[in-house]
């Protein structure tokens, strides 16, 4: 699942984020989300997040619980 619609992501789903100075190579960071910080209730490059590390990144995949 992709990581566009904020009411799919929620405090300790476990989610791919890709950092700001990822964007260009693709790196992508696993964690679980601690904060969502975009407002918007979709975004075509993914929703922001904060990790429970303290990274901050788009989401760009999300992995289902259970």
């Amino acid at each position: 699942m992709n990581g566009q619609n904020r009411n799919d992501i929620y405090p300790g789903l476990e989610v791919d984020i890709i950092l700001k100075k990822d964007q260009r190579n693709g790196n992508r960071t696993r964690g679980i989300v601690e904060k969502l910080l975009t407002s918007a209730p979709f975004h075509s490059r993914g929703i922001k997040v904060r990790l429970e590390d303290g990274q901050v990144g788009r989401v760009v995949e999300i992995f289902e619980e259970g």
